[in-house]
């Protein structure tokens, strides 16, 4: 059993940045992708971005350009960079990872989730 742990979340204004982190029991790193989606009461879980087991990456159209996601295999460990936060990025930051060197954006595609850190930016 894979298991996540996020960590960063808070409350940040509008135009703030904020990172998030998150650890994995993943083996092998290398053969695991890895993607952070958001959810909003009463909305499905949209995915954020994605990196894959070579370090692409890949950016929901709403974030591109603000948001960066990057990993240490070192560490096991995948990051979120956002900048320029606005409240429409208010909501409930998961991790999740599959096994599978292609990353996709499709929540069903991954099996292993963390239990997911709050963010909230206020305007």
């Amino acid at each position: 059993q894979v298991q996540l742990v996020e960590s960063g979340g808070g409350s940040v204004q509008a135009g703030g940045s904020l990172s998030l982190s998150c650890v994995t029991s993943m083996y092998p790193y290398s053969r695991h992708s890895l993607a952070w989606f958001r959810q909003v009461p009463g909305q499905e879980r949209e995915g954020v971005a994605g990196i894959d087991a070579y370090g692409d990456t890949v950016y929901a159209d709403s974030v591109k350009g603000r948001f960066t996601i990057s990993k240490d295999n070192a560490k096991n460990t995948l990051y979120l960079r956002m900048n320029s936060l606005n409240s429409e990025d208010t909501a409930m930051y998961y991790c999740a990872a599959r096994y599978g060197v292609i990353a996709t954006m499709n929540r069903r595609d991954y099996s292993n989730w963390g239990q997911g850190t709050q963010v909230t930016v206020s305007s």
